[in-house]
């Protein structure tokens, strides 16, 4: 029964074949590198000799450039948060960066100067690095790989979900999120151990899915996909981020908190987390510059003291109460969470801070591991 369920999703590849691959040359053999290459037969490869870099000056906007890599920083990092606002504490397994959807509002664009889609393909070196903390068994990791990347988008060419959750079989003090926009399930095959996998997806507004979330599947979709590893008994994570401003809004997201209830039961869901569109202030001249129809850049923001442009905090804090009051009303409880915001919006919204539970960082582990 499981393989129909798989089958049916996984002839959903939410990106064209790239229009060329590059390969570091140390990593020419690695079994990710040789998987992909098996599956690109038609797709031109360069090999890049040591400390040869890509020019990607010279790489035209249109065309879709996957880059094997072999990376030399460190896999297993640290949230990039500030102490400013609440954190989740969770932790980053950085496999590449960079995605083939095109969001509108994607703080990607800010971070990286280039579209190329790396993939760091040493995985020896990853697999390394995640024993030496993964063997303190007195220490519980919750990690995820969509800070970065999407977690799934390009997991019909990479599998390294499959290749994660393997991995991770043999460490019981470890959870993995895979938080997505896209479809994909292959990666359920690996997954013996149901309670040690959070399958997450973004939702948004239908409206913004459609106008600023190009390429990604539908909420109907991914809502179907939670339902699947509902089913299968996999608790799923959803998230509400960014939270756009727009006239509508609460048609639009009302129409989401209903469409979650269609599909999943409140006891399904590990937690929801809400944060509203924020952003570094040259992201707004970049989306300006690539998204021209996107208007919501255009709505009334302050700086917030971690420097980053936020929505007003009268109309954030509406838009909080209105979409935690949804899902309350749906069953959910302890399961919402604010991603990034301070302690006053915390007690406006939901009446109290994370300090109810120990931390949210704690609350959400505690909730990882139920």
């Amino acid at each position: 029964m499981r393989k129909v369920i798989l089958d049916s999703f996984n002839s959903l590849n939410h990106m064209s074949l790239p229009d060329q691959v590059f390969v570091d040359a140390e990593v020419a053999s690695t079994p990710l590198t040789t998987r992909v290459l098996d599956k690109l037969p038609d797709v031109p490869v360069k090999f890049l000799n040591d400390n040869q870099e890509i020019i990607s000056e010279n790489i035209s906007a249109d065309r879709t450039i996957l880059y094997l890599k072999n990376y030399r920083g460190k896999f297993l990092r640290p949230c990039p948060a500030t102490k400013i606002y609440r954190c989740c504490a969770y932790q980053i397994i950085h496999i590449g960066e960079n995605c083939p959807l095109n969001c509108s509002y994607c703080i990607l664009q800010a971070y990286f100067q280039d579209r190329i889609l790396k993939v760091w393909a040493n995985q020896d070196h990853l697999w390394s690095e995640l024993d030496q903390a993964f063997s303190r068994p007195k220490q519980r990791f919750r990690v995820g790989t969509g800070e970065f990347t999407d977690s799934l988008a390009l997991e019909h060419l990479t599998e390294y979900s499959a290749d994660l959750i393997r991995f991770i079989n043999d460490y019981p003090n470890v959870r993995l999120e895979l938080k997505s926009k896209v479809i994909n399930l292959s990666w359920m095959d690996q997954a013996h151990m149901p309670e040690k996998i959070l399958p997450a997806w973004s939702v948004n507004s239908p409206d913004i899915i459609a106008a600023e979330e190009k390429g990604a599947s539908s909420l109907e979709e991914r809502l179907i996909a939670a339902r699947t590893c509902a089913d299968q008994g996999f608790r799923v994570c959803l998230h509400f981020d960014p939270i756009i401003h727009y006239p509508g809004w609460e048609r639009g997201y009302a129409r989401t908190i209903e469409m979650i209830f269609d599909h999943l039961q409140a006891k399904q869901i590990a937690y929801v987390s809400l944060g509203s569109f924020r952003f570094m202030p040259w992201l707004k001249k970049i989306i300006a510059v690539n998204h021209p129809s996107s208007s919501y850049i255009y709505n009334e923001y302050i700086t917030g003291m971690d420097g980053k442009t936020r929505l007003l905090l009268p109309l954030r804090i509406a838009q909080f109460r209105f979409i935690a009051q949804g899902l309350k009303q749906g069953g959910m409880s302890d399961q919402i969470y604010f991603c990034m915001e301070s302690d006053n919006v915390w007690k406006s919204v939901l009446g109290y801070t994370p300090d109810r539970y120990g931390g949210l960082g704690r609350h959400l582990m505690k909730l990882s591991f139920q």
